[in-house]
């Protein structure tokens, strides 16, 4: 299945402006707001009830004050699930951001689900390449094809690799930005879904790549629902896929996201799905990193 009903969330305990990320992460605003952990707490409770109120299941683990991890708030980053019952850990560019992989996450999430093995990729960091996670990679789950654009954070070599362990195709592309920069992670700029992909065609500048991109898509049988690079900057690209309870699909995005679409896009989206959102501008503005960041979605088989 492409979606999860199970997701796994970190609250924050000391969130804030990373400058070691912001090197190469355009969505990012340092506003030097003292308040920064105080509001992103509350906006994270506010989505975890927002999801809830859905049916849709949230494994929360509160953050640990020390060592200080102010980006733990996006654990999609670090470590992804699988079906098969394999949990995958990633190379991170930011030395800071490598301590978010924390024993307690995983002590937690062993307690609901069963993991059968490890893929550990972190020794790459200490050839200075990367590949982080679900920011990295968007995976079509269903079809094994894993989308990446290529950044200082996503290197082709670590993701042949994870697509060699996991049986995933890797489609590679280059996206830039209004500034005609790389972008960061490929999940601020599409989004893969059970029967539609929202992306943002217009970062992917080489034509050639950008036809592959289309192609493999369309492959899928997939609606493709383009967005601007206005809208992306707005993290409109940054959404995904859940269901509930009842298995009934929603796609999870922020309020601001939401405010960016247009009334035909929102349209066709609701013919798959409703759309769930909430205020995260805090957490977006210092972060730089949006809703769909925020979880990570586990298959894990349930104990």
């Amino acid at each position: 299945m492409q979606h999860s009903n199970h997701l796994l969330m970190i609250k924050p305990v000391r969130f804030d402006f990373n400058a070691e990320t912001a090197v190469n992460n355009s969505f990012q605003t340092n506003v030097q707001d003292v308040e920064a952990q105080e509001k992103a707490a509350a906006e994270f409770t506010q989505f975890i009830s927002v999801l809830r109120s859905h049916g849709i299941d949230v494994t929360v683990v509160e953050d640990t004050p020390d060592p200080h991890t102010p980006d733990s708030i996006f654990p999609n980053n670090w470590i992804s699930f699988h079906t098969d019952g394999t949990v995958c850990l990633y190379p991170m560019y930011a030395k800071n951001r490598r301590l978010e992989r924390k024993p307690t996450v995983l002590k937690m999430i062993e307690e609901k689900f069963s993991i059968n093995r490890t893929i550990d990729l972190t020794h790459y960091e200490q050839d200075g390449i990367f590949l982080e996670g679900t920011g990295s990679m968007v995976l079509d789950r269903e079809n094994k094809i894993a989308y990446a654009c290529l950044s200082p954070r996503t290197d082709e070599k670590v993701l042949t690799n994870f697509c060699m362990q996991l049986s995933y195709t890797p489609v590679v592309f280059w996206a830039l930005d209004a500034g005609n920069q790389p972008i960061y992670h490929t999940n601020v700029m599409m989004c893969v879904a059970d029967k539609y992909v929202v992306i943002c065609l217009d970062s992917i500048k080489n034509e050639t790549e950008k036809a592959n991109v289309v192609a493999n898509i369309t492959a899928t049988k997939k609606r493709i629902i383009e967005i601007s690079l206005d809208q992306m900057n707005h993290f409109a690209g940054n959404m995904l896929q859940v269901h509930n309870e009842a298995n009934e699909p929603f796609l999870v995005m922020s309020s601001q996201a939401y405010r960016s679409l247009m009334k035909d896009q929102i349209g066709t989206i609701e013919t798959f799905n409703r759309i769930i959102h909430s205020d995260i501008t805090t957490i977006e503005t210092n972060g730089g990193g949006s809703a769909r960041c925020m979880m990570a979605e586990v298959f894990l088989p349930v104990k």
